[in-house]
């Protein structure tokens, strides 16, 4: 059985970077970056350097863990 996959509509600045691939390295399960139909490892600094920071991006990730969605619902947009 598959488990309930999160969505999180983020902004993200070049100098969030290494801080948000420290948080998602954290989580024991997949997180996924992305906008439109590129997407990478979001704990991959080298991947999510390559993502376009003017655009909204999207967290994707299917585990629990609360302090990853405290820190993710502080890039939040509305919406």
């Amino acid at each position: 059985m598959l488990g309930k996959v999160f969505k999180k509509h983020i902004v993200l600045k070049p100098t969030q970077v290494e801080e948000f691939v420290k948080e998602a390295a954290k989580c024991d399960f997949d997180v996924d970056i992305y906008y439109n139909r590129y997407v990478v490892d979001a704990k991959s600094i080298l991947g999510v350097f390559g993502l376009d920071f003017t655009k909204t991006l999207t967290v994707e990730y299917s585990g629990d863990n609360k302090n990853f969605e405290e820190y993710l619902n502080g890039l939040a947009i509305a919406g």
